[in-house]
């Protein structure tokens, strides 16, 4: 901004309608009105503003909870500044004004503005992001979705097998396979796995290129003594097995698109990147970084774009619940595990680490020594991911792929 806002505008974001307040830099209330969530209501939101601030947007500044939606991109599409706050950060401002818990959109929406006013540095700046990020970010959170989605088939189809058909389950772990599934339709039941052909077997293995396990092995798993079960158990269970295959094929399906489309959008970003000339591009190198494939690539790009973008690492480590927190009174002292962070980032850094451990040298010695040293599995793995983070916020300054040679290179010695 080119000069220092005197107006202050707090948006109290709801689903039907928005509570707005604007006070000026004395904290006076100049307005406040309620805008639906329409078209025509967040076009004259931004006309009133606009008025308002007699065309100067610089000298209006908006805050908000919600750093993303219509409101927001409205907002900023029209030239204005917005600036976002963590709600139970939100919460503590409202003390300032009541100790008795009184709460109403109103309120909030002034205190959004007065905070601002006075707390500036406490907010988040918003800045639009690159079109290709947020269709990434949709696809990387329908991928997220998809994959809890067939966990929660999967552990539904083990149940139902555990009824009457438990031997089946010793064939693979991964229930929700395609070739499983199609190992059920043709043996949906003991006595079918009595009756079937080896080479009816061999041609489900064959096509979907199955080559760990043969046709003879799943029959001798299948033909083992099953369990006794009433009658109409089977009849119960193979029917709800058969909607929750259909089911299962579905989001198999949609989990191969949603893979292929984060490939695609990472190489565009890629494409794109090298289009705009510098040094090497910053997708190129977190791609580099051992551990990481492109799930976890798209993850980061997605989630944590903006403080990639500044290469702030202390942002990422808290953003990704690395940072440990610290309580200190008196003579106590306590450190815990960060639980506010994006959950998506944790994950991606949870898995980053876990993969970089088992591949990397020095990464398999740094998991080893936290591990001596008492840490938890999931401690270590959380220490590992913030020296990973650093690493990488200092390749991406200096615009440098990682190259485990760089690490084994011997310092040199300073002149005397």
């Amino acid at each position: 901004m080119s000069e220092s806002p005197d107006l202050f505008v707090g948006v109290d974001w709801a689903t039907e309608a928005h509570q707005v307040c604007v006070i000026d830099c004395a904290g006076k209330l100049l307005g406040e009105r309620s805008v639906p969530h329409t078209g025509e209501g967040l076009s004259e939101l931004c006309s009133w503003l606009h008025d308002l601030a007699e065309g100067s947007l610089d000298r209006c500044a908006v805050s908000i909870e919600i750093p993303h939606g219509a409101v927001v991109e409205t907002l900023m599409e029209r030239g204005f500044v917005v600036h976002a706050i963590n709600p139970k950060q939100l919460d503590r401002f409202r003390d300032r004004f009541t100790v008795a818990g009184a709460k109403d959109d109103r309120r909030d929406a002034y205190v959004l503005a007065d905070s601002l006013r006075t707390d500036m540095h406490c907010f988040r700046r918003l800045v639009p992001d690159d079109p290709t990020i947020i269709e990434l970010r949709g696809w990387s959170r329908s991928l997220d979705e998809l994959q809890h989605e067939r966990n929660r088939l999967s552990n539904r189809l083990r149940a139902e097998l555990r009824r009457y058909y438990p031997q089946a389950l010793g064939l693979t772990s991964d229930v929700g396979a395609n070739w499983f599934l199609d190992v059920l339709e043709k043996v949906p039941t003991p006595a079918a796995a009595k009756r079937v052909r080896e080479k009816s077997i061999a041609a489900i293995l064959a096509r979907n290129r199955i080559r760990r396990i043969d046709a003879s092995q799943v029959l001798e798993v299948l033909r083992e003594l099953s369990v006794t079960v009433a009658p109409g158990t089977e009849a119960a269970a193979t029917a709800h097995i058969n909607l929750l295959s259909d089911r299962m094929r579905l989001v198999n399906k949609q989990v191969k698109d949603c893979r292929r489309e984060l490939e695609r959008l990472c190489q565009s970003l890629s494409e794109y990147s090298q289009d705009q000339g510098g040094g090497q591009r910053d997708v190129e190198i977190i791609r580099s970084f051992p551990g990481i494939g492109t799930i976890i690539l798209a993850t980061l790009l997605a989630e944590a774009s903006q403080p990639l973008r500044q290469r702030d690492y202390h942002a990422l480590r808290c953003l990704g619940g690395v940072a440990p927190i610290t309580k200190r009174s008196g003579k106590k002292i306590v450190v815990i595990m960060r639980q506010a962070c994006n959950e998506r980032v944790r994950n991606a850094l949870y898995h980053w680490a876990r993969v970089g451990s088992q591949n990397e040298p020095w990464i398999k010695d740094r998991y080893a020594a936290l591990r001596q040293r008492g840490c938890s599995h999931g401690r270590a793995l959380r220490g590992i991911a913030d020296r990973l983070l650093n690493v990488l916020c200092a390749m991406l300054r200096n615009q440098d792929a990682y190259s485990a040679d760089k690490r084994s290179r011997p310092k040199p010695e300073s002149a005397a």
